[in-house]
């Protein structure tokens, strides 16, 4: 019973490859991938060589029936247009300004300069906790005294427990 089974979908595949062979040989394509831009789909454009390949092995019969209307039955098979896609970067957010890394650095001078703390705080690298006491330990060892340092240690503290009682609060309310 199952080698009756099989068997249909190996005449099913052979005769699929028949059709692709006579087909690419209509177009002139070089390769069975090639005829995939003349077989157009429901959701436009043309078909995609992988869903070429998967329809090869699971759905052959209807394969070969698209393979058949808009290539080996047609007068001239004619390209399908690609499907209209979004242009690159069409997803960006206009209004917001983008800074290179290399201005970012020269507003952080221009702001430690004019010992704008807010400033400082809001152009510097964010550090983790580990960073922070890491950088804090070295300062104090060698005897100097960072306020911006510290300040990014505060704030690495506070985030991360704001973190842990969020954790917290959802562990509760579950």
């Amino acid at each position: 019973m199952s080698h009756e089974t099989v068997e249909p979908k190996t005449k099913n595949l052979k005769e699929v490859e028949d059709v692709i062979a006579r087909a690419i040989k209509k177009v002139g394509a070089k390769r069975e991938n090639d005829i995939c831009r003349y077989i157009p789909m429901t959701s436009g454009g043309y078909m995609h060589h992988f869903t070429l390949k998967k329809m090869k092995t699971k759905q052959p019969s209807e394969l070969g029936a698209m393979i058949e209307k808009f290539i080996i039955n047609a007068d001239r098979p004619g390209m399908v247009a690609p499907k209209t896609r979004a242009a690159r970067g069409s997803r960006k957010r206009r209004d917001q300004i983008t800074f290179t890394r290399n201005q970012l650095e020269r507003m952080l001078h221009i702001a430690r300069l004019a010992g704008d703390k807010e400033m400082i705080a809001v152009l510097s690298p964010k550090r983790s906790l580990a960073t922070c006491k890491r950088e804090l330990i070295a300062s104090v060892r060698h005897n100097r005294v960072e306020q911006e340092l510290w300040n990014a240690f505060v704030e690495s503290v506070n985030a991360q427990q704001v973190i842990q009682n969020s954790e917290l609060f959802n562990h509760l309310t579950k």
